[in-house]
């Protein structure tokens, strides 16, 4: 297949999906692409707003337009590390006997809803660290592999913060986006209303077998990135982190930390995504300027002025954009 037909198959399985997900799911477009171009990279993504925006049902129906085997695990506080990876159990054999078999939990799917994640207790949060880095899970001294491709999509409510437990930094780190789901406009909302209180609920069918989105996957690795681009976004990244001699003013005024190696790579594969996703095969610059709030925003951590001054992470990856020039200033000896 040529690099044209490859580009072409890429943007009709991307279209398709956007159109199919677009008959259950009304508005939201920049949450249902950036959510899109994360599972295309491989990554997970952290979903946040207020209760009945569509967050879990947005989720849903991906596991509907996915041939991706689904589970929702619903974090609660008496939520427990066993119910999330699965544990050991004596069962009886068909020769009488007695044996530990293991019971896999609801983490081996290859699609998993982690509801309201901010509801469980730290101790059970990390009990989805490691399978959402390494893809795999450890109980009863064993490490068992997860099927690929595996995503997990959290959510997690901003408001009502009494009785739940914060993501700790090296949880969030391992999302590849976080997404602000805002409320619809006027005409959207009509539009809902319209879709959800009428005699038949539009229902969302299969596009992508999981077959096809490993193979989409590969190709994603493939696109080329300019230098220049690259360079580009080390320096976004370097002007994160304050007190350096790269740091962006609003940073050494407003950061404690700025962010990982690990934004650096989400700004370069969802960038590719989004390269394909518009017919191209390089990378651009507002590729990577359009993924900056996405992919970094929960990658920063504030210091007290800016908390005492509701200085937010976008506004400071805003302005880290504004003043970071596309090309480095070259030195004159």
């Amino acid at each position: 297949m040529s690099t044209e037909q490859q580009i072409q198959s890429f943007r009709d399985s991307y279209t398709a999906l956007r159109t199919e997900v677009g008959k259950v799911i009304v508005g939201h477009d920049p949450i249902v692409e950036a959510t899109l171009i994360a599972l295309f990279a491989g990554g997970h993504v952290l979903l946040e707003g207020v209760p009945g925006l569509g967050k879990t049902l947005l989720v849903r129906t991906l596991g509907e337009v996915f041939d991706l085997s689904f589970s929702r695990i619903q974090f609660t506080p008496d939520l427990m590390p066993a119910d999330i990876v699965g544990t050991n159990l004596v069962m009886e054999t068909p020769e009488g006997r007695r044996a530990f078999e293991f019971q896999h939990g609801p983490v081996f799917a290859h699609l998993v809803l982690a509801d309201e994640i901010n509801r469980a207790t730290p101790k059970t949060q990390s009990a989805m660290l490691e399978a959402m880095q390494e893809h795999s899970v450890t109980a009863g001294g064993e490490m068992r592999r997860l099927e690929e491709p595996f995503f997990v999509l959290a959510t997690q409510n901003p408001i009502d913060q009494e009785g739940t437990y914060p993501l700790p930094e090296a949880q969030l780190d391992r999302f590849f986006f976080k997404l602000v789901v805002g409320y619809p406009n006027a005409a959207e909302l009509s539009e809902v209303l319209n879709r959800t209180t009428a005699t038949s609920t539009p229902k969302a069918g299969q596009v992508v077998t999981r077959e096809k989105l490993l193979e989409l996957q590969k190709l994603v690795r493939e696109v080329p990135v300019a230098s220049h681009v690259q360079d580009y976004v080390v320096r976004l990244i370097l002007a994160t982190h304050p007190g350096t001699e790269t740091a962006a003013d609003v940073a050494t005024q407003f950061l404690r930390f700025g962010s990982s190696p690990r934004g650096a790579q989400t700004l370069i594969l969802a960038a590719k995504v989004r390269a394909l996703a518009h017919g191209r095969v390089n990378v651009s610059f507002e590729d990577v300027q359009t993924l900056a709030l996405p992919a970094l925003r929960h990658r920063l951590i504030r210091n007290f002025e800016a908390e005492a001054e509701a200085v937010t992470t976008d506004h400071i990856i805003e302005k880290i954009l504004e003043g970071v020039p596309k090309t480095a200033e070259k030195v004159e000896a």
